[in-house]
């Protein structure tokens, strides 16, 4: 326990949680004499870099380049992607990989490059390979997208993982995004961000890091082109980024920089570059395709917390039927456990938890239940015996069962890296699905204790599974949220094979979208921590988790109604829109801020409602190809150097640019537009890009335009479908993609596609099959002609 944690500790012991407080600080004293027992000082270290080639070896993809001191595995994969591995590393075995690495590219060839390097061509990439070590990532035209110095470990000399650095330089006008949900994002700063799944300890806001989703994924965005960067270690590390100045020094251009360095794990990485749409495709089918939700999960849905019971859920549900506000889903937080413990029910609260269920699910309502990964550690808890007879939970390195001090008391922790814990685990939903829950909200699963310290439950030198492998916290902890959701995941399909999980978890790692998606955990209340919710989303979605979204007004306040009302208006056009009853901000519901406030959040959630349909659409293609729901401005021309750096507004798919207000006292802002003709969606006037308009945002709503020749699925006012569509300018045609869906299940409906084009005064719209064109089978209806 270091002076911040103790002065966090104290805060806990004076405060009304006296006693929690305590045995926090007790778990975290015993966490540290677990370390210095198990994990030694490293003690005198040798440092070592690669040497000189000494000779090749070509392989499948590429081949293996031999080194004085090291070797470099170098093999591009049929999808274009690029590993490479030093010092015998191999793509597998790896929690990010969705199954097996792809199969190697049998086109790409490895030949003598000059200076006594070498290089593996492709059809997409190039890689050059110095004879010092050196790695560039090149274009198929010979621009240098990526230069990667030679690396250096640092290995221990009694022997134990090494330590290991990588740094990098990229073109001097590059940006940097990713590396998981970053509040001070999109466009990542200079700076050092560490890569530990952590919860902060309190509401964050912009200036807090790391948060509780981190990854090593970058997106590096350059005139020259988009790549990403996947550095394939689990343990903790920290990537420290300088932007480039172009004219720097004597007219010289000074590149961007890039340092990583992790405590330990194999030296390896994926490299993938194209546009933006071909990088996200290919890490999707690197890392997986991400989980399609149920059509109810893309609605809007209201988070109970505290200590509140069955009417208290069906005053909610009143309050929303009864002012015409649309509402899909509430989720009820720890207090509807028996103390506290995930997979009970406080009898007392719930005496009738099923029919509650059945009677919101006629009224088109699902429940979904948080579930915590901590098992109190009582005599009699049906959880933890079941689980210690499968001997599921983590021990430290003298064998003993850890227990750690979180919300539900002192608790002991499954090892989510066995394959038998997650069986069991999985097994256990079938009580939640009888309760009538229809998804599942993962929390507190970094794992962290329910207190201000910020910091993981379990010792670093716990032992863990690692499916086989066996390893320590250090190397687990970043997966642990991970292979919780993965375990829910299978779990539920196999209870309710018919229907789609929904999952959500606060923390996770790279591949996480293959069981769902995430929220923001606790984000302040306040105009800063608006701001950094955007930043999530756009950054989450660049890692390949297309599903997020924040918690509306915040975790720790009471938000004025005009920041509410604004961050409902945000939360409408993002993947998860949800409001939240924070600790101080009464229940979070749109009438508790007056009648102004509800009538114009009632405006927006019922834009929402209209736009599910496209919703729907936008979850199929993320699933099919990766791309996320939310797409930064310069998603189609990250050429474009001002839409590079615009952190404000954002892309919803093809059709919408919405430009949220996240300021107070803001009734008219400034709206970068990508290229094209684009439509205030009120007003219909129309704005030509590229460039920047002015335009209003009273109170009432958020600017968010649509792109001419946008052909757009909507719901009609009786319920069915229709095609909104938007005029293409003059000379111009346009078009868009339905995807029809019941609801639920697993059969992958039709892409349909629409074509838009003007004849004089009319626009003509047609549905595009291989037998020729046709009428759409829906009503048509055609906006911006005015």
């Amino acid at each position: 326990m270091d002076g911040r944690d103790l002065v966090r500790s104290v805060g806990v012991v004076g405060s009304g949680r006296a006693a929690q407080g305590l045995r926090t600080v007790r778990a975290a004293w015993r966490r540290r004499r677990i370390d210095a027992a198990a994990l030694p000082p490293r003690g005198a270290e040798r440092a070592r870099v690669p040497g000189q080639v000494q000779g090749v070896e070509p392989g499948p993809g590429g081949g293996l380049l031999l080194f004085g001191r090291s070797e470099l595995r170098i093999a591009v994969a049929v999808n274009g992607a690029v590993f490479w591995g030093w010092d015998g590393a191999a793509p597998e075995p790896s929690y990010a990989l969705a199954g097996s690495a792809p199969e190697p590219d049998p086109r790409a060839v490895l030949e003598p490059d000059k200076d006594g390097g070498w290089r593996v061509v492709a059809e997409r990439v190039t890689v050059v390979v110095s004879r010092h070590g050196a790695v560039e990532v090149c274009t198929p035209g010979g621009v240098v997208l990526r230069r990667d110095l030679p690396p250096r470990w640092w290995e221990p000399v009694g022997g134990g993982a090494a330590r290991w650095m990588q740094r990098s330089e990229v073109a001097a006008d590059a940006r940097f995004f990713g590396l998981g949900g970053r509040a001070g994002g999109p466009r990542l700063r200079d700076g050092g961000y560490r890569l530990w799944n952590t919860d902060p300890g309190r509401p964050f806001g912009p200036g807090d890091d790391p948060l509780y989703v981190t990854m090593p994924v970058q997106v590096v965005v350059a005139d020259a082109g988009v790549h990403l960067m996947f550095h394939d270690s689990t343990w903790d590390g920290t990537v420290t980024l300088w932007e480039g100045e172009e004219g720097a020094g004597s007219g010289h251009d000074r590149p961007g920089r890039c340092e990583v360095r992790m405590d330990g794990g194999p030296l390896r990485g994926w490299v993938m570059v194209g546009t933006p749409a071909r990088v996200l495709h290919t890490w999707a089918s690197l890392t997986g395709a991400p989980a399609l939700p149920p059509v109810w999960a893309l609605g809007h849905h209201h988070a109970r917390r505290g200590p509140g019971g069955e009417q208290e859920v069906r005053r909610t549900v009143a309050g929303y039927q009864e002012r015409g506000l649309p509402l899909d889903a509430v989720h009820l937080d720890i207090g509807h456990h028996e103390d506290r413990q995930a997979f009970t029910v406080d009898q007392e609260r719930f005496p009738k938890l099923p029919e509650l269920a059945q009677e919101l699910a006629r009224d088109g309502i699902r429940l979904v239940s948080v579930v915590d990964p901590a098992v109190r550690a009582v005599p009699g808890n049906a959880v933890h015996d079941s689980g210690s007879a499968v001997d599921a939970f983590v021990r430290d390195a003298s064998g003993r069962t850890v227990r750690g001090e979180v919300r539900a008391g002192e608790s002991v922790f499954p090892d989510f890296t066995h394959t038998r814990v997650r069986t069991w685990w999985g097994g256990l939903y079938e009580e939640r699905l009888e309760q009538g829950f229809a998804g599942f909200w993962h929390d507190m699963n970094e794992p962290t204790s329910f207190s201000a310290f910020g910091e993981t439950t379990l010792p670093r030198s716990a032992r863990h599974s690692l499916d086989g492998r066996g390893g320590d916290h250090r190397e687990a902890h970043n997966v642990y949220a991970l292979c919780m959701a993965r375990a829910a995941y299978e779990g539920l399909r196999g209870l309710s094979p018919k229907e789609r999980p929904f999952v959500f978890s606060r923390s996770g790692w790279a591949g996480m979208q293959r069981y769902g998606g995430t929220w923001s955990g606790d984000v302040a209340t306040g105009w800063p921590g608006l701001r950094a919710s955007l930043s999530l989303v756009l950054g989450l979605g660049l890692c390949g988790v297309p599903y997020s979204g924040p918690d509306v007004g915040g975790s720790d306040g009471s938000p004025s109604p005009e920041l509410y009302l604004r961050w409902l208006q945000l939360g409408a056009y993002l993947p998860l829109s949800r409001t939240h009853a924070g600790l101080r901000a009464g229940r979070g519901e749109p009438w508790e801020f007056g009648p102004e406030v509800l009538e114009h959040a009632r405006v927006a959630l019922l834009e929402r409602r209209r736009l599910l349909p496209y919703f729907v659409t936008l979850a199929h293609l993320a699933r099919r190809t990766g791309t996320p729901f939310v797409r930064p401005l310069w998603w189609g021309a990250p050429e474009d150097r001002a839409l590079r750096d615009c952190e404000d507004a954002f892309l919803l798919g093809d059709c919408f640019l919405v430009a949220p207000v996240l300021a107070p006292g803001v009734d008219r802002r400034a709206v970068r537009l990508p290229r094209g003709r684009w439509y205030d969606t009120v007003t219909e006037e129309a704005y030509e890009g590229p460039g920047q308009v002015l335009v209003d945002a009273p109170l009432s709503r958020i600017p968010v335009l649509a792109r001419a020749g946008a052909v757009v699925p909507v719901r009609a006012g009786d319920g069915g479908l229709e095609l909104e569509v938007w005029a293409p300018a003059r000379g111009r045609t346009g078009g868009g993609l339905v995807v029809p869906d019941a609801g639920d299940g697993w059969d992958a409906p039709e892409i349909e596609r629409y074509a838009a084009r003007r004849q004089g005064r009319r626009v003509v719209v047609t549905r595009e099959r291989e037998d020729g064109a046709g009428e759409p089978p829906y009503r048509v209806r055609v906006r911006g002609l005015g």
